[in-house]
């Protein structure tokens, strides 16, 4: 199901669990960087993110309940988007820069679509408010219509815009119902839609902001 899903079945050979623990960093990467055929994506994760994983309140959760470690590459959002909000364990992927310094937050995020799942990772610039970059994907919206969220082109309008208001509300960012919207209307809480996937569009809206509010308590903390 995509690079998001990051715990394998138990059936996975190691080929198998290799490729999407690949795909899975992959993905991570991609919410803030370009990554080329040629890179060598588990040497730049291994030197570019530093991870960890929060509850609902913000609060560091390094080990489960028989005191076992928990690690955020091995949190499945998947099983945990099946749990009430208050009970789920949420990820956080710190980028770092050259310099050691924290660049960027990468946040998971999960969703339903038009027939199913959706899912990806949104960045928060280090002053937790732009969004330095987003990947997004699906199981099975309509080629050309909803399953064009896995577009970069797409996923592209997300960036620079930014999620809190200038009161310091959470609002998110949007997507506009239809396509070719005015320029007036594209602010910096709104981006162009997709013509002919109004669900699917509002459903990625509803998962981004769903997930910014489960993430707020943590962002609240590490802001101040």
């Amino acid at each position: 199901m995509g690079g998001l899903l990051s715990v394998a079945s138990v059936g996975l050979g190691p080929r198998q669990k290799i490729q999407v623990e690949l795909d899975t960093k992959k993905s991570i990467l991609g919410a803030v960087m370009e990554i080329q055929k040629t890179d060598d994506v588990l040497a730049i994760y291994d030197q570019k993110i530093e991870s960890l994983v929060v509850d609902i309140n913000g609060n560091e959760v390094e080990t489960d309940e028989s005191g076992a470690p928990v690690v955020a590459e091995n949190v499945s959002i998947e099983k945990n988007y099946k749990l009430p909000p208050e009970e789920r364990l949420y990820p956080v992927f710190l980028f770092k820069g050259d310099n050691g310094e924290v660049e960027a937050y990468i946040l998971p995020i999960y969703g339903n679509g038009l027939w199913d799942v959706i899912w990806g990772y949104v960045a928060l610039d280090k002053d937790l408010n732009t969004i330095k970059g987003a990947v997004f994907d699906h199981k099975g919206e309509t080629p050309g219509l909803g399953a064009r969220i896995a577009e970069d082109e797409v996923q592209s309008r997300f960036v620079g815009r930014e999620v809190y208001s200038n009161d310091g509300e959470l609002v998110s960012v949007s997507m506009l119902k239809g396509e070719g919207n005015p320029p007036e209307a594209l602010d910096e809480h709104h981006v162009d839609g997709l013509a002919g996937a109004t669900i699917t569009a509002r459903g990625l809206n509803n998962m981004l902001l769903n997930y910014l509010e489960y993430y707020q308590s943590y962002l609240s903390k590490i802001s101040s």
